[in-house]
């Protein structure tokens, strides 16, 4: 069965995807994966992909192209061409998946599955209603199973990438914690300045810490390693990343990508997160994990990507001790 999954969003949607591309997989002959150009990295990393075809959708994304950008046509052409047997679309609870059916109806996959609340028409042949309180990875896994698609025996569900490397010469030898500052959206960062904070006061609690970072985060992640972190902004691929997370013992972040990362090679995650989501759907998925930020704080569910309450308070009320007492938990429970 030639089977293609989609998932169009970003680098961490794309990973929470994998347990149900491990399901299609287990069926398949060959699975393609569509994503866009931000998920690339993490549809490469999933265990079961043969293949990657990468499209930026006009209706996903900060700044999508338009549709006469996006050549529409061009990506029917090649999903035709390849003559998909069946098609599991995978979106947020909050997206529609119709617009990719169409197209893939377009393409001729004869037989197509997703997550939908509005009436589909003739555009998907498995029409899945998310079950209430579903986190993302456990409802992809679900529509999967509606296309016939369940995990192999003994698979746990969690998310996995395939091994990565071995990163001793970036980090040193010797356990550590990563800090990774970044995040996705102004709603869903901690300040720089409490980062610094707390990579301070868990280098004075004698850990050893790692700040990690894109190529634009290299200021970041200078200002909050100091003088007493080893600062790998810039410096990490996404695979390398998942290297130094495997290799961690706990990462600090936000809700972005690499917590979702941290999560697929094992490591525990201690979450400063926003509930601009929520953390129901969205927390790191499968791991110990210390949950940090006022969740009912008023910007709740408003997935807004600049914080819409005076103060930021779901996550200005955190304290770098806090963070650091965070960490100690985890390791605590995982001695």
């Amino acid at each position: 069965m030639n089977v293609l999954v989609v998932r169009l969003d970003s680098f961490g949607d794309v990973l929470l995807a994998g347990p149900a591309v491990r399901a299609a997989a287990a069926r398949a002959s060959h699975l393609t994966f569509l994503c866009g150009p931000l998920g690339e990295p993490a549809a490469r990393m999933l265990p079961g992909v043969d293949d990657v075809i990468v499209w930026q959708a006009p209706w996903e994304g900060v700044q999508p192209p338009t549709v006469e950008e996006a050549d529409v046509p061009g990506l029917i052409g090649v999903l035709r061409a390849r003559a998909y047997d069946t098609a599991l679309v995978l979106t947020s609870f909050h997206q529609s998946p119709l617009p990719a059916a169409l197209l893939l109806r377009m393409a001729g996959v004869a037989r197509i599955g997703a997550d939908s609340v509005d009436h589909p028409g003739r555009l998907l042949d498995a029409r899945h209603q998310r079950l209430p309180g579903r986190h993302e990875a456990e409802a992809a896994l679900d529509v999967a199973a509606a296309l016939g698609f369940r995990p192999k025996a003994g698979d746990d569900g969690r998310l996995r990438v395939l091994p990565p490397p071995d990163t001793t010469a970036l980090t040193g030898n010797g356990p550590y914690v990563v800090v990774h500052p970044g995040a996705s959206a102004p709603a869903r960062s901690w300040g720089a300045e409490r980062h610094a904070e707390a990579v301070q006061l868990l280098a004075d609690a004698g850990h050893r810490v790692v700040v990690t970072g894109g190529p634009a985060e290299t200021g970041l992640t200078r200002l909050v390693s100091g003088d007493v972190a080893i600062d790998l902004g810039g410096r990490t691929s996404p695979r390398k990343l998942a290297g130094v997370l495997r290799g961690a013992d706990a990462l600090v972040s936000a809700n972005t990508g690499p917590a979702h990362l941290a999560t697929a090679v094992g490591t525990p995650v201690v979450s400063l997160f926003a509930p601009v989501v929520p953390a129901s759907r969205w927390a790191p998925y499968g791991v110990p994990v210390v949950l940090l930020g006022d969740q009912q704080a008023e910007c709740a569910g408003t997935r807004a990507r600049h914080c819409p309450v005076p103060g930021h308070p779901c996550l200005d009320g955190v304290t770098a001790h806090d963070v650091v007492s965070a960490v100690h938990k985890l390791l605590k429970e995982s001695a």
